[in-house]
């Protein structure tokens, strides 16, 4: 399965606070520098690239001379502020050396839960990766709240390969990847270098959370790996302190841990489309609907409907219920409410004549539909 690595054409590199500032010591930019020299090889060889950056309240506490992460929201909010600077200065620096731009990208939750400012983040990360940039992405730690932050940076890593569509996930650690038992403590434990990414048996191995610069340790990195075979992503947890470790993930040599998906690509973007937006409204649906959902597996018309909930916006996430009210699918639905009300129970025909124009004849398309 090695060549699920090799063969990879987009990659997704998180690098660890613990790793980026030599357990607390400041911006390690040896390392970084590093790092670097990997990343442009492997633009250079045809990968596609986005970096996800730890570091920006841990840069920021070694500034501040804190010993121990804070707590309270406006305290971490104010070393992330400070890191942040340090953090994209020493980013833009390294690669400035190899002739590479490098782009700051800070995201929040709700970025990704919006349908039209994820479309939007997309947009440009792509772009970003067609000029030849390097995206460097951490979390907005400066304005996140309680409710929208990500909660560790291996999660964001997750959502980002979500987000564009990677192959491969590599989640640089400084653990050699997962074990069968806690290393730190039991000398015989073993490297696992395979497995499902879905695979129970792994929450056993996996620990608890990480240590005091970081929010996140092997059991975010298993739940990212989950996160991230949702769209059909490859993930590979391995130590970044390994000697020239991407270039030689690129060769196929067997390093860290590989954490394989269950599902196809299009399987798993519906199963990612289900799990992670915010429903904004409902449609429910006459029988005649249900059944072509359920039994036909056909779009939805928007003839099979019979009445809207909610205040959605094209492209959003809503709702199917039955007649009784019990929800069959869910999906991403091609008209406003406002649209939508004008041309429910109505056939695909009449769209035109009803609203002026047509962007689409189903009201939610079979492919962006996943049935619950």
């Amino acid at each position: 399965m090695r060549d699920k690595v090799t063969g990879a054409r987009r990659w997704v590199v998180k690098i660890g606070s613990a790793l980026l500032t030599a357990d607390g010591r400041g911006l390690d930019r040896a390392a970084m520098a590093v790092w670097v020299e990997q990343m442009v090889a492997l633009r250079a060889a045809g990968v596609e690239l986005v970096l996800v950056s730890s570091g920006a309240v841990a840069a920021g506490m070694s500034r501040l001379g804190w010993t121990v992460r804070p707590s309270a929201i406006h305290e971490l909010q104010a070393a992330a502020a400070v890191g942040q600077m340090g953090l994209v200065q020493a980013w833009e620096s390294s690669f400035a050396e190899h002739g590479t731009h490098a782009a700051q990208i800070l995201l929040t939750h709700d970025d990704l839960s919006d349908r039209k400012r994820y479309l939007n983040a997309r947009s440009t990360l792509r772009t970003l990766v067609e000029l030849g940039a390097i995206p460097v992405i951490n979390e907005n730690d400066t304005v996140v709240t309680d409710e929208i932050r990500f909660g560790d940076n291996d999660t964001l890593a997750a959502l980002v390969a979500n987000l564009v569509e990677a192959d491969l996930l590599v989640i640089l650690t400084d653990r050699d990847g997962m074990f069968d038992a806690d290393p730190r403590h039991n000398p015989d434990a073993r490297l696992i270098s395979e497995a499902r990414a879905d695979d129970p048996a792994l929450d056993a191995v996996a620990g608890g959370v990480g240590g005091a610069l970081g929010r996140g340790g092997m059991q975010t990195k298993l739940r990212a790996a989950r996160l991230a075979a949702r769209s059909g992503a490859h993930t590979v947890i391995v130590g970044g302190m390994i000697e020239r470790v991407l270039d030689r993930l690129k060769a196929g040599e067997n390093l860290g841990t590989l954490l394989t998906p269950e599902r196809g690509l299009l399987a798993a973007r519906k199963q990612w489309l289900a799990g992670h937006l915010q429903t904004r409204g409902s449609l429910t649906l006459d029988a005649g609907a249900v059944s072509a959902l359920l039994q036909g597996h056909k779009s939805l018309l928007p003839v099979g409907v019979t009445a809207i909930v909610g205040n959605f916006r094209r492209g959003e996430m809503v709702v199917c219920l039955a007649p009784d009210g019990r929800e069959v699918a869910r999906g991403l639905v091609n008209y406003s409410a406002l649209e939508a009300q004008k041309i429910i129970g109505q056939g695909s025909d009449a769209i035109e004549a009803l609203l002026g124009y047509v962007d689409e004849s189903e009201l939610v398309h079979r492919d962006n539909l996943i049935l619950v």
